[in-house]
């Protein structure tokens, strides 16, 4: 090696030391999300940029080795997002990967589940701010993934992570029950841990609890929020939201087993509940358990069209209930551990991490998504 390649070699190497931003591909084919989206990550990071998949699988094809992360839009034309973030994952499967889209649909939250391993799935209009959040932490991911952390870890916890994403994505989507499903959950867990059911069972009806109302994301707002009764033809789109439950959670390759949970938790021990009418023990174990949580958590909450019931109230209208909407063994417990359930709803924030397998797997903060109107 001549004197001026050995000095152009030394060049590229201490550039490549000095540079030591990672590298952020934004694809989105409307210029003024470009702009915004280019602007929000000047400075911090390499900016790599597309305006549709197939320029942007073009990008990636070029420069997939040095791409730590990529943002990508969901509607755009010749390629949509989930499709091109699929093909990434079979090339690329080092790259992170969040979604951007404007649209709450449940197709696209099962193709990115199952095939794009997505690290996050964010609505528009999003803060600045919370995408910065999200990159940061994508990142972080990316440089432990490639510092030889344990990959199965890091599975369980994108997994987790999504889980979370969805279940906020819809409580948010009626300020009225933000943190519902949390509170669901924590109340559930509370009830699964003094029935002494074992941990694996216990981590799926956390998840179970998490998407219980999944079906309900697809719901218009009008129906959802309705300030006041809902018409026989209102309840009847209200009723079906278990249904749509399953059918979006059995097409998680993960979540199969948990679909009749989800499905089951509107039905009622004397066999009036639905959407199938199931009755007793016909009804799964869990799906009685989240019953019992999903109604105390309703009562204790205010709604639009009432305020809060009192916690004595609720364990008053659950032991009267008992035999007929509620398993009479599940309420008889519930109602014995009615001191545990009431500091679980004073201090949500406090006593979810005791019980939360979750918790064990990620870092989260949960103050702000148990905000709930029922104080």
């Amino acid at each position: 090696m001549s004197s001026c390649e050995l000095k152009e070699s030394l060049e590229v190497v201490l550039n490549f030391a000095k540079d030591e931003k990672h590298t952020v591909l934004i694809v989105d084919d409307e210029e003024n999300n470009l702009q915004l989206l280019k602007r929000t990550f000047r400075g911090k990071y390499n900016i790599l940029t597309a305006t549709n998949g197939v320029e942007a699988l073009d990008v990636v094809n070029k420069h997939g080795s040095e791409i730590s992360l990529i943002v990508s839009d969901q509607k755009m034309p010749i390629m949509e997002g989930t499709d091109f973030l699929k093909r990434v994952r079979e090339t690329n499967p080092q790259i992170v990967k969040i979604l951007l889209t404007g649209h709450v649909d449940t197709d696209i939250i099962v193709s990115a589940i199952n095939d794009c391993e997505l690290f996050q799935y964010i609505l528009k209009p999003f803060e600045p701010e919370e995408l910065k959040i999200a990159v940061e932490k994508g990142i972080e991911k990316y440089s432990m993934a490639n510092n030889n952390k344990v990959f199965y870890k890091e599975l369980r916890e994108l997994f987790y992570k999504t889980i979370r994403a969805i279940s906020n994505a819809l409580d948010t989507k009626d300020s009225y029950t933000n943190g519902h499903s949390l509170r669901v959950t924590l109340y559930s867990m509370i009830l699964a841990k003094e029935l002494n059911l074992d941990e694996s069972y216990m981590e799926d009806i956390e998840i179970a609890g998490l998407l219980h109302d999944i079906g309900k994301i697809a719901m218009p707002k009008s129906i959802l929020c309705k300030n006041g009764k809902l018409t026989d033809e209102e309840f009847l789109v209200m009723k079906s939201h278990p249904i749509r439950g399953e059918k979006i959670v059995i097409n998680i390759k993960k979540l199969q087993m948990i679909s009749e949970w989800v499905k089951s938790h509107h039905e009622k021990w004397d066999g009036t509940g639905y959407p199938d009418g199931l009755s007793g023990e016909g009804i799964p174990l869990a799906g009685r358990i989240i019953a019992l949580a999903d109604t105390y958590d309703a009562m204790t909450s205010t709604r639009p069209y009432r305020t809060a019931l009192s916690h004595e109230v609720a364990i008053s209208e659950i032991n009267r209930c008992s035999g007929t909407q509620f398993d009479p063994e599940l309420a008889k417990k519930f109602v014995e551990i009615e001191a545990k359930i009431n500091t679980a709803r004073l201090n949500p924030e406090i006593e979810y991490p005791k019980y939360s397998f979750l918790a064990k797997n990620i870092d989260f903060k949960v103050t702000s998504e148990f905000s709930n109107a029922n104080q």
